[in-house]
Formats: structure tokens, sequence, C-alpha cells
């Protein structure tokens, strides 16, 4: 994918919204007695373009792994390794995100897209490695413009090809020891928030270490002010599993799928997608609100009232996975309901 090639994303479907406005108000309840389940499916109705939108009910879940060169900065408590043998977790369905999507119906699909570690074979796990991690955004560009480029293209692809097999909503998911780090530099940049204002701990920081993390990003947000263009922010202060997430995400809104965006790897993702592909983020739906300090900032920016609030920070796709019956429920209730009883 070159940065010609990022898609137009249509606005949402206005006279679909005002048909479910319209439609909730004839429902068998009080007026505005579900609150903002009748909100979502107004938003479901726009971004399928037609009410009622259709209950999804084939949800998949894309967990995308990748490393971080910062890492080796003191960006996290946890070694890179820890990643690798997370991927595998996953891949034998013993991750969080394995759990849940099974209690909702959700297929999980596990890619790697640039972990460090080698990884032996295993068919339960995608291999579009892109890279061997990225380089420290402490010292330099965390990626090349090809490498960001290609990362984006593996997310293309793979949502492309789900929604081909019959995918009705798209479930993100991220796995990367150190990944909180360019996510906050990356929400630093898009949103023009300070290094101080975005940076949480993350899965864990070294003793003390969270001043030094925000030096880190600090470094980073301040080299990003020299891009000129969405691509290069994402190249220089990103990560492999973030530029795959914002191509998955911008396969999802060209196509009028609805997507579940998770905490704030994933917001960071959504930040770069809509900045690539204007319109994106219209079409997304927040599944938490992470307590990380950066969810709660794009969340602000970019005007997404989360359905969640949990206190979650674990990533995987966890929050949005959660989110998914909600959607359903949303859906189907706009669908499904009867009319409402004519007095007398």
């Amino acid at each position: 994918m070159d940065s010609g090639s990022f898609p137009t994303i249509p606005p949402l479907d206005v006279q679909a919204m005002e048909q479910a406005q319209a439609r909730w108000a004839t429902r068998a309840m009080p007026p505005g007695a579900l609150g903002r389940l009748q909100d979502l499916g107004v938003h479901l109705a726009g971004i399928a373009g037609v009410c009622p939108p259709p209950a999804p009910c084939n949800p998949v879940v894309v967990v995308f792994a990748g490393d971080h060169g910062v890492v080796a900065d003191g960006a996290s408590a946890w070694p890179s390794e820890i990643t690798a043998a997370m991927v595998a977790t996953v891949s034998d369905g013993g991750a969080a995100i394995s759990v849940f999507a099974e209690v909702v119906g959700a297929q999980v699909v596990m890619v790697d897209v640039g972990v460090k570690t080698p990884l032996p074979p295993d068919p339960g796990v995608r291999d579009e490695r892109v890279a061997d991690g990225t380089a420290s955004i402490a010292t330099g560009a965390a990626m090349s413009r090809g490498q960001a480029e290609a990362a984006l293209d593996v997310g293309c692809r793979i949502a492309s090809e789900l929604l081909d097999r019959g995918a009705d909503c798209l479930i993100g998911g991220d796995l990367g020891i150190g990944n909180t780090t360019p996510a906050a530099a990356l929400i630093g940049a898009f949103t023009g928030r300070s290094a101080q204002e975005v940076t949480g701990a993350g899965a864990g920081v070294p003793a003390g270490g969270l001043d030094h993390k925000r030096q880190l990003v600090g470094i980073a947000i301040e080299r990003a002010k020299a891009c000129t263009e969405p691509l290069e922010v994402l190249a220089t202060a990103g990560g492999l599993e973030i530029a795959a997430l914002a191509g998955l995400y911008i396969t999802a809104a060209e196509h009028w799928i609805p997507f579940i965006v998770d905490g704030v790897i994933a917001g960071a993702a959504l930040c770069a997608a809509d900045a690539l592909a204007p319109g994106t983020a219209a079409r997304a739906i927040a599944g938490h609100r992470s307590s990380e300090p950066a969810a709660s900032i794009v969340l602000g920016y970019l005007g997404l009232d989360p359905l969640l609030d949990l206190d979650l920070r674990l990533g995987e796709g966890t929050g949005a996975c959660l989110a998914f019956p909600l959607v359903q429920a949303a859906a189907t209730a706009l669908a499904d309901m009867a009319d409402l009883p004519e007095p007398g």
C-alpha cells in the first residue's frame, strides 16, 4: 500500500440513521428506554447504510503481534521474549482473548507481523512477518516507510480475506511488550498532547521508570513533529502491529462493516487510520475505556463514547470482544422488537 492508495471513506448514511431514530420511536417501550443502546443501533444503521442494520453473527478477532526496539531502552519491566510466549498462549487457546472470544462466539486469528523472537511453525499463527520488531523510537524512526506500508497492507489483506469469508464484525487485538510506549508517542503526535499527558505505566515499567518512559515518548513526539504526512508519523513513532491494526480498520470502514476498537494500542492505530483515510474513526465502535491515560485522550479526540468502562488494560482485543454482545443486541433489538401497541 503506497501513500496514494488509501481509500476514501464515505460518511455515515444519514438517511439510514434518521430511519433508525424513527424506528426506535415506534418500538414497544417508553421513549429512550434503551438509552445508549439506541444510539448504538443508530450508529450501526449509519455504518451499514440500511435500517434496520444487520445484526452481526460472525465476529472475528484479529490479534497482531510485534516487538519494539525501545524495550532495550528501558520502556518496559518485561523482556521482549514474553511477546513470543503470549503468541503461543493465544494459539493454544489459553489467553484472555481466547477465553472471551469463546464466550461471545468469535473466531480468533493470531498474526505474527513483527515478533523479535523466532517462532516455531504453528498452524495457529499466521506468518506475516514484516521485520523482526521495530527499531527504537528513542534513537530514530521505528520503521522505514516501506515497512510501515507493508504492515498496513497486512491488516488490509487479512481484513479483506475475512470479509470475503463472511466475517461481519472485526475486532482488532494486539500483542507486543513495550507497545504502550510507541502508542503513547503516536497519540501524542496525532493529538498534539504532551508525553506527560499520554504516558502511563502500561504492563509495567522498571522501578521509578515512569519518568524515563515519558522521556522516551517525548523524544519520539518531538521527532514526529518534523513529519509532513500521516504515514511518516506512523513509521517514525509507531509499531508493526499498530500499523497492521490501522490497515484492518481502514478496510472494514471502506466496506461498511462494523469494527470494534479496543484499548490504547488500538486507539493509536485508529488515530493513524483516520489520518490516513479520513472518516475511518466515524465508523468505529469504541469497545471500552482503557485505564491507560492516552486511551481517554484518543476517545475525546475522535469523538467516541466507549460501551464499557471496566478498568481493563490488557490489550489483545479483550475489551472490544466483551463489547460485541452489546453491538449484536442493539442491532437485533432495532430489527426485532415489536411495534408500539396502539392505545386501547
